[in-house]
């Protein structure tokens, strides 16, 4: 692990392109945090690709696309890779047209899943239960999934994140949700997004950039930076989303570069020759 303001060259020095999460390390809520147009802009600059993967489920890439221009970071849906993607696209290899699907979590998910018709909306006779982060979430729809994972549908869970960064503080996440059920169905999910490194290895493919040259800069040990490692990724932790300087402290899980802000990276592709 190499901290911010000792030489940070060599370790970047072989990123070739970035796989950015979003939440907490581009913005808090609603608001752009520190560097981050900036940042993006100095990578654009140097023609050093990015793709974002991000975890939450609640927002299609074409919506995130509309939350990050309200901040003035212009990246297009393109660009944007999400857990609801990386389930829908885990499905489609695994399960066959007309598969029987029940899906709790927001209406990004609920049409990435369902929207085109492929997999059959289903309640308890589902075949297949995902999970995702659920802001309306309400004791009947954690009723329903209970029951349906307990009648035997295979359950999937587009992340455990068990914490989302806001301008309040950190609340609930997706993975507050799989908890409940975990504990109500004594059955573990298949997890699709971070700390799994699919996501993060279709990004990269994406760019068209091999694992050996490429970033992932995020807020998390535990998702952005264990996806990170298993990917075979650089990994940067930055300090400004959840995982805190006294988390890391404690933990044997210890990224390659961390930075407190988006700062010194900043500067280090700003004076980059």
């Amino acid at each position: 692990m190499t901290l911010a303001g000792a030489d940070i060259a060599p370790r970047l020095a072989p990123v070739r392109g970035y796989v950015i999460d979003m939440d907490g390390v581009l913005y808090r809520g609603d608001t752009a945090l520190p560097h981050a147009r900036e940042f993006l802009a100095a990578l654009d600059a140097r023609g050093i690709p990015y793709v974002m993967a991000t975890n939450n489920s609640t927002r299609t890439p074409e919506q995130y696309t509309e939350k990050l221009a309200r901040m003035g970071i212009p990246v297009p849906p393109e660009r944007i890779v999400t857990s609801s993607l990386a389930t829908r696209a885990w499905l489609e290899e695994r399960y066959s047209a007309g598969t029987r699907v029940h899906v709790l979590g927001m209406a990004a998910l609920r049409d990435a899943i369902l929207g085109d018709g492929r997999f059959q909306s289903a309640d308890l006779d589902a075949e297949v239960v995902v999970t995702g982060a659920d802001w309306e979430l309400t004791y009947d729809k954690l009723a329903r999934a209970c029951l349906a994972i307990r009648r035997g549908a295979t359950w999937v869970a587009t992340n455990p994140d068990t914490t989302f960064p806001t301008e309040e503080g950190l609340v609930p996440g997706a993975g507050a949700i799989l908890a409940a059920l975990r504990v109500a169905t004594s059955r573990e999910p298949i997890v699709i997004g971070k700390p799994e490194p699919g996501m993060l290895l279709e990004a990269g493919a994406l760019m068209g950039i091999g694992p050996e040259s490429t970033a992932v800069l995020g807020d998390r040990l535990d998702t952005d930076i264990q996806a990170g490692q298993r990917a075979g990724f650089t990994t940067v932790l930055v300090l400004t989303g959840v995982t805190s300087a006294a988390d890391l402290a404690t933990e044997s899980l210890q990224p390659d570069l961390v930075v407190p802000d988006l700062a010194p990276l900043l500067e280090y592709y700003r004076t980059l020759q």
